[in-house]
C-alpha cells in the first residue's frame, strides 16, 4: 500500500496494483480500475515514486524470504 493524502490534509492509503491511471489537470487525481478516483496534493512523479518504492521493498521481502526465482533461501 502507498499513503497519499486528500486535499483536506487526511492520509488515506491504496493499494498501488489497483491504480489506472494518474493524472494531474491542474490538481493530481488516482484512478482505481473500478472507476473510483482520488484527488490528492502529491504530484504524479512522487506518486510513481511511491509506487516504486513499494514494488522496491516487495521485492526484497520476496528474496529475504527465498521466494521466487530471484530468491537466495529456497531449495530446488
Amino acid at each position: 500500500m502507498i499513503k497519499v493524502t486528500k486535499l483536506n490534509g487526511a492520509q488515506f492509503a491504496v493499494n498501488p496494483d489497483l491504480i489506472e491511471r494518474i493524472t494531474s489537470d491542474p490538481d493530481s487525481a488516482v484512478t482505481m480500475v473500478d472507476g473510483v478516483r482520488y484527488v490528492v496534493l502529491e504530484d504524479v512523479d512522487t506518486i510513481i515514486d511511491l509506487i516504486a518504492a513499494y514494488r522496491a521493498k516487495v521485492l526484497a521481502v520476496a528474496y529475504e524470504h527465498g521466494v521466487g526465482p530471484l530468491g537466495g533461501g529456497g531449495s530446488r
